[in-house]
Order: structure tokens, then C-alpha cells, then sequence
């Protein structure tokens, strides 16, 4: 019986026509078979997959008369040879004895193996097909254009290595043999292969399209954190540029600024040291003084401002004469109706006088030494009282001069000559040659001490009718300005 049994493996192991049998044999190749089909684990359905379907393992069945032999069946298990031999077939000594326990436990044990083979190799499949899926959704991320294109270069080595462990593992043998690869696991090689290559074009696709005309969205926002750069530089710089010129153009102003007061101050310093050492020329307005060099009827200076009507009056002035005879006509005021408003004169051997409205009146005044005198004479319309000063001192006094006359305004006063009609007709004989300075005109008369401060320099009383400025006086004819220090020349005289 034992060497039946290893005769029945032995046939299931190799491949047998179904015709070749013996009649007698046939039943029991039938009850062979379904006693190595028992042997398998009934719940395991799913091993037809990869051994072929159940119905090779059951008996062929009747056949037609005349109709041809079926194809041969061919079994997927691989079965380890008993140790002993396939006993003739003629031999049937021991088919009326029962098989021993030895020959039970060697059964039991194949089918035990050939059982963990195909839990081995389901086991493969299922794991196959996750590795399967887990390509195949990483390849549709790669063709979809995901952003991070490694993503499909990262799954190739895994996909590369299921592929070569597919290939390149070693397949558990069942009892001692290599197992032929089912179709399912050659489907698998092919789909993982067919997966690797289209994984490996797309690898080589993606430089060309990162480098084609549709840029990836890293790249455009590389583009605009470049752009927003360039546009912050040049605001930069544009502003650096800005502060530049401001800070220049501050410069320039401080500069301007320090060479105005730099001026000011050596104006300042200037006029101070003049002030101290005394100037070369006049500096204030009042210390200059008018030159008439040559008795003659062009030389004379003219004052830019008039009189206006008045009751009384006060004229002073330094003077210093340099005729040989008389001392000529220091001033002169004229208006349209009367030449000789007011005048003083001394004209050839005559003494000096002071013209009022035509009305003279004499003066005991000595002014022909060729020095500096400050002379002054005062008048009022009232009784026609007048008085006239010499270096401070009263020399003369009288009434009755143009008495209630009261001077007219809009005349023209002159320096130097004496006017027949209004600012003209000079006579060269009534001509001063001399030097003329500080002429002022007060609206009413002085007091004696007034003009003795005037004369002492203690005082610089202004004139509130005519003040001598140096822009109110205009000279003619080769006349001329000079300096002019009142108390210095005076102590000189």
C-alpha cells in the first residue's frame, strides 16, 4: 500500500495522459486523487490562482466513444520523493494491508509544506499588489504635474528594488524543489517593469518641461520675489540719491550762510576799527563834508529835500572859507515867487548878512581866518527877531526882520551859490570856495545851550526839517564828498 501511495504522488508530480491508465487502475487513480485532493486545506479556495483550477485534481470522467484523448493535465505541485521507490504496478502485496504510521506522518507532512507554500505565496501577492498600488498612485501624482517633481524620481528605487526582489528572491521550495512561478506573479513582474519604465520617462520629462514655456509654480514665485527685490533696490536707491542732493544742497546753504555772516561780521569788525582808528572816508551817514575847490558858477551841491512853510527856523552848519575877499554864499533857499527867501551872503567888501524874504540883516560874524567855524543863525516870524552864533557863542542879535512873514515851502535850497532865479542864475562872484558840512534845519529857535552842545560836539542834535545824509545831498560841477570828523577838525582850528 505505501508503495501505491508514492506511485499516485509520483504521478501527481509528473505529467500523466488521461488515457494511459490501465481500465482497472482508473477507479483507483480516481480515489488517488481525491485522496490527495483531501489533503489540501479545504477553506484555502483561493489556490487556483496560482495552481491551476480545482477540476484538473478531480477524476476526468467517462468519454465518448471515438472521441480524442483529453489534453494532458499538468499539476502545479512540486512533491519531495518518499525514501522509498515507486513500486511496480504489477506489485500488489501490500494493497490488502493498510498504510502504516510512518507512512501517515510523511503524508501529513507534505501536506503541511505544500499547505505554507500557498499561504507564503498569497502572502507575497497581497503584498505585491500594495507595492503595486502604491506605484501607481505615485506615478498619477508624477504625470499629474504635482509641484515637487522629485516625488516620482524618490519612488523609483523602491519601485526598482520590489522589482529586483521580485526577480532575484528566492522562492521557498516545497519539499526540497523550486516551485514554478505562477502566472499571477509573472503579471506582477510585468505591471511592476511597465510601471518602471513609464516612472523613468516621465523622470527624463521633467527637466524638459521645467525648462519649457510653462513654469512651475516655485518658479514664478522665485520671479516675483525677484521682481519685488529689484523694485525695493531701486526705491532704495532712488531715495539714497534723493538724501544725497539734500544733504548737498544742505551744505551749500550752510555754506552760503557762514560766508553772509563771515561778511557781516568783517563789515562789523571794519566799521569798528574805523570807529577806533578813524576811517579813511566818511562812514555815517552826517561825517561827510562838501568841497568846493574854485570860485566859479557850476561847483555846488544841491539838497534833494525842501522846506515847508514856516514861522521860525534854525539853521546850522560847519564851515570853512578859503576866499581871499569875501566869503561868498554858504546857502541859499529860493521859491518860485522870491529868489532870496533865505540867503546868507557876503559879497565882495560887504559884511556878512541874512537874507528874509529880500529884508537884510547884518551879521558881526569873522569867518575869513580859513578855518573850521559851526555857525548857526535863528529867526522867528514874530517881531522878525533873529540872532546868530559863532563856534557856540552869540554874536549878534536884532528885530524887525521879514516881521510876521512866514517862509514858503517848495523851494530849492543850494550849497555853495547864491540863486537869482529858482535853482539857477549863479553869480560866480557871490560864489563860496571853501568846504561846507553838517547843514541842518530846526523848526523853531534854538536855545543858546543847544547850540553850544552843538558846537562842543557834546550834542548831536538832528535836524527835524533837513538832516545832512550823505543820500540827501547831490553835488554838481566838480564838487565833492570827503570825510568829515566835526569835533576832530574843529579842534584842530
Amino acid at each position: 500500500m505505501l508503495a501505491f501511495l508514492g506511485a499516485i504522488i509520483c504521478i501527481i508530480a509528473s505529467v500523466h495522459p488521461a488515457g494511459t491508465a490501465a481500465p482497472a487502475a482508473a477507479p483507483a487513480a480516481a480515489d488517488n486523487d481525491s485522496a490527495a485532493a483531501a489533503l489540501l486545506p479545504a477553506a484555502d479556495k483561493g489556490l487556483g490562482a496560482l495552481h491551476g483550477p480545482a477540476e484538473a485534481l478531480a477524476s476526468p470522467g467517462p468519454r465518448l466513444p471515438g472521441a480524442p484523448p483529453p489534453p494532458p493535465l499538468f499539476s502545479r505541485f512540486v512533491c519531495t520523493p518518499l525514501s522509498a521507490e515507486c513500486p511496480a504496478t504489477g506489485t500488489g502485496t501490500g494493497s490488502a494491508t493498510g498504510p502504516g504510521p510512518e507512512e501517515l506522518l510523511a503524508l501529513r507532512s507534505a501536506a503541511a509544506q505544500l499547505r505554507r507554500t500557498a499561504l507564503e505565496q498569497k502572502e507575497r501577492i497581497r503584498m505585491d499588489q500594495e507595492t503595486i498600488r502604491e506605484l501607481t498612485g505615485k506615478l498619477s501624482r508624477c504625470e499629474g504635474g504635482l509641484r515637487n517633481p522629485p516625488a516620482a524620481a524618490a519612488a523609483a528605487p523602491p519601485a526598482a528594488a520590489a522589482a529586483a526582489g521580485l526577480r532575484a528572491a528566492p522562492r521557498p521550495g516545497t519539499m526540497g524543489h523550486p516551485p514554478a512561478e505562477p502566472p499571477a506573479v509573472r503579471e506582477l513582474e510585468e505591471a511592476v517593469r511597465a510601471l518602471q519604465d513609464r516612472i523613468d520617462r516621465i523622470e527624463q520629462e521633467l527637466p524638459a518641461r521645467t525648462n519649457g514655456s510653462g513654469p512651475t509654480a516655485p518658479a514664478l514665485t522665485r520671479d516675483t520675489l525677484h521682481t519685488k527685490m529689484e523694485q525695493l533696490e531701486e526705491q532704495l536707491l532712488s531715495k539714497i540719491l534723493t538724501l544725497q542732493k539734500e544733504r548737498q544742497a544742505a551744505s551749500t546753504d550752510r555754506s552760503q550762510q557762514q560766508h553772509d555772516i563771515e561778511k557781516e561780521l568783517n563789515s562789523l569788525q571794519n566799521r569798528v576799527t574805523e570807529l577806533e582808528h578813524g576811517p579813511p572816508g566818511y562812514s555815517p551817514p552826517s561825517a561827510f563834508k562838501v568841497t568846493i575847490p574854485v570860485q566859479n558858477n557850476y561847483m555846488y551841491a544841491r539838497m534833494k529835500k525842501s522846506l515847508p512853510e514856516l514861522y521860525a527856523f534854525t539853521i546850522c552848519m560847519w564851515l570853512k572859507s578859503k576866499a581871499l575877499a569875501g566869503l561868498g554864499t554858504p546857502f541859499s533857499y529860493s521859491v518860485p515867487s522870491q529868489a532870496n527867501e533865505i540867503v546868507l551872503l557876503e559879497w565882495g567888501t560887504n559884511p556878512l548878512e541874512l537874507l528874509i524874504n529880500d529884508k537884510v540883516a547884518q551879521l558881526p560874524l569873522s569867518l575869513k581866518d580859513k578855518a573850521w567855524h559851526h555857525v548857526c543863525v535863528a529867526w522867528t516870524t514874530r517881531d522878525g527877531k533873529w540872532s546868530a552864533y559863532q563856534d557856540g557863542e552869540q554874536r549878534g542879535a536884532g528885530e524887525n526882520l521879514a516881521s510876521w512873514h512866514a517862509i514858503k515851502p517848495q523851494g530849492v535850497i543850494i550849497l555853495g551859490q547864491e540863486q537869482d532865479t529858482l535853482g539857477g542864475r549863479f553869480d560866480a562872484t557871490q560864489a563860496f570856495v571853501g568846504e561846507l558840512a553838517q547843514f541842518s534845519v530846526w523848526d523853531h529857535m534854538l536855545a543858546p545851550a543847544e547850540i553850544l552842545s552843538l558846537a562842543n560836539c557834546t550834542s548831536h542834535l538832528q535836524g527835524n526839517v533837513i538832516q545832512w545824509d550823505d543820500q540827501a545831498v547831490e553835488v554838481f560841477g566838480g564838487a565833492s564828498k570827503g570825510g568829515f570828523a566835526a569835533c576832530e577838525e574843529g579842534r584842530k582850528a
